[in-house]
């Protein structure tokens, strides 16, 4: 630990805590200590926070994975190394980075993360906005389109709910990856968010006939792979547009649906989950090395929703939104500092 970090352990920081499971407004700002990095750890001086759906499932204690009380929430942030344990040799103080994974939650003002979980931040192409918006919405994109589903240049992929934070690096990384792009969006200007992120088609998946519009786009065929962010609506819907060994990747869900089986067997077809949990240490570090290298080529610019202004003290308005929202409009991020 550097004397640096000595001082700071001395003065405290502003930190959203969560002493009891449930409804947002168990999110309350308390002042708690400055954490100290252990030898392979990185302490940031906190910029911008990154909102994610699984933040709030994980705060009403219904998550498989639940945090001993109290806690603070957040894996996502972006902003300026204060200062490193003794093993690392990647990073130094005054380095913009931006996380992943946090060991202290990242709604606080300082977070400390594992070097393996802190990536680079180019900010010559990158806001440190944008950089709240990469971890957990990139990460997820990665997994489920590169190592989950397989994607190869030529196939067709269907973006269900692409205009929120997830769903623009997806569809942006498939049109990368050289996919023709399906998208859906629930307002014009989500359509918009779309079309402007490069999708080839986009419908809006609340006229009952976007389905059909999809099999005729497609010419009858289907679409090769599904990213589905909302699978106990959907997925029963999913199977029927799939193309004959199609693959679902279910990225996110909220609760139970009944699907008919028999659709996967004609198709031959599979749905399988991704979750960031399950990553092993090359796949963090194959993901870690792509993102770098996107933000160096310029095709990767997460959409950050300019509806509403949030900080630590209205991050519960933060987690209501995010989740009870008619109409994603890209990533929400919490101003820090």
């Amino acid at each position: 630990m550097t004397s640096r970090s000595s001082v700071l352990l001395q003065k405290m920081m502003q930190a959203v805590r969560v002493a009891k499971f449930g409804d947002p407004d168990v999110c309350v700002v308390s002042k708690v200590p400055i954490p100290s990095p252990g030898s392979t750890q990185v302490l940031i001086k906190s910029k911008y926070v990154g909102i994610n759906p699984v933040d709030t499932y994980i705060r009403t204690g219904t998550y498989p994975m639940k945090p001993d009380l109290p806690y603070t929430p957040g894996a996502d942030c972006a902003g300026i190394v204060e200062s490193v344990g003794s093993d690392v040799t990647q990073f130094k103080a005054g380095d913009p980075v931006f996380t992943v994974r946090t060991v202290t939650g990242s709604y606080a003002e300082y977070t400390v993360a594992e070097s393996q979980h802190t990536y680079a931040l180019n900010i010559q192409k990158l806001s440190f906005e944008h950089g709240a918006s990469l971890g957990t919405p990139y990460f997820t994109t990665y997994r489920a389109l590169v190592l989950r589903a397989k994607a190869k240049a030529g196939e067709t992929v269907f973006v269900h709910g692409a205009s929120g934070g997830v769903g623009t690096i997806c569809v942006q990384m498939a049109k990368h990856l050289g996919l023709r792009v399906l998208a859906t969006a629930g307002t014009e200007e989500g359509l918009g968010i779309v079309r402007d992120c490069g999708a080839d088609f986009t419908y809006n998946h609340r006229q009952p006939d976007y389905m059909e519009k999809i099999m005729e786009d497609t010419g009858g065929k289907g679409v090769d792979i599904i990213l589905e962010m909302l699978a106990n609506v959907n997925l029963q819907s999913d199977l029927q547009i799939m193309a004959q060994k199609g693959r679902t990747v279910v990225v996110g869900n909220r609760g139970s649906i009944e699907i008919n089986p028999r659709l996967m067997m004609v198709k031959e077809s599979m749905v399988m989950g991704c979750t960031l949990f399950g990553t092993t240490s090359d796949e963090w570090k194959e993901m870690g090395e792509a993102v770098v290298a996107a933000q160096a080529e310029g095709w990767l610019c997460p959409v950050v929703s300019t509806a509403k202004e949030y900080t630590l003290e209205t991050a519960s308005d933060a987690h209501r939104d995010i989740i009870g929202n008619t109409g994603s409009k890209g990533n929400i991020v919490m101003r820090v500092s």
